[in-house]
């Protein structure tokens, strides 16, 4: 697939939140969503679609995906698990994002984690995950461009296309589904506990 690597480097992959980015001073609603926006504006499938919104913010809240937050500010500990929410919720559902994350909330809250350094080795595995996933896409692409070659047909650019649509598709879910494995097992160790 010739365009590949151009689509690789419209991705947008490298956006993200750094410690360094949030500021030392909590911030408002209005502050927080245009930090999300400008961190994350060149990861966005088109100019229309909001990283980040007052409703989506609100929603996490209501719906105890982060720790409450105090005076209408939210503080560096919120920024860093909003922003695991924006990874998350592209695979995961609310209430599975709200399992992974109850411990570190519980943690958090109680000032008994050190949640900057759990999110500096987060941001670590991404950066190889980045790596990762540029070499797995184009041995994918080999991999279609092989499977394309064997056909007699026309618009064999077209197929490709659809095939390797397919195929990350296909590598999508089984992402999706091994992580909703390790949401279950993490919800049945929790459960164990209270016990």
């Amino acid at each position: 697939m010739e365009n590949i690597q151009q689509i690789l480097d419209k991705l947008g992959l490298e956006s993200q939140l750094t410690l360094e980015d949030i500021p030392q001073i909590d911030l408002y609603m209005d502050q927080v969503i245009q930090l999300f926006e400008n961190t994350y504006s060149s990861a966005k499938r088109n100019d229309e679609e909001k990283v980040l919104t007052k409703t989506m913010i609100n929603n996490y809240a209501k719906g105890k995906l982060f720790f409450p937050i105090k005076n209408k500010k939210y503080s560096k500990e919120h920024l860093i698990l909003i922003s695991l929410i924006y990874q998350l919720k592209g695979a995961l559902s609310i209430n599975d994002i709200k399992d992974s994350l109850f411990k570190i909330n519980e943690k958090a809250s109680m000032d008994h984690f050190e949640l900057e350094h759990f999110y500096e080795s987060y941001l670590h595995v991404v950066n190889k995950n980045i790596k990762r996933f540029n070499e797995d896409i184009n041995a994918i692409s080999k991999d279609v461009e092989e499977e394309i070659e064997r056909l007699e047909d026309s618009d064999k650019k077209e197929l490709e296309q659809i095939l390797m649509i397919s195929s990350l598709a296909n590598m999508s879910n089984f992402y999706r589904r091994a992580a909703e494995k390790l949401v279950d097992e993490l919800n049945l160790g929790q459960k164990k506990k209270e016990k």
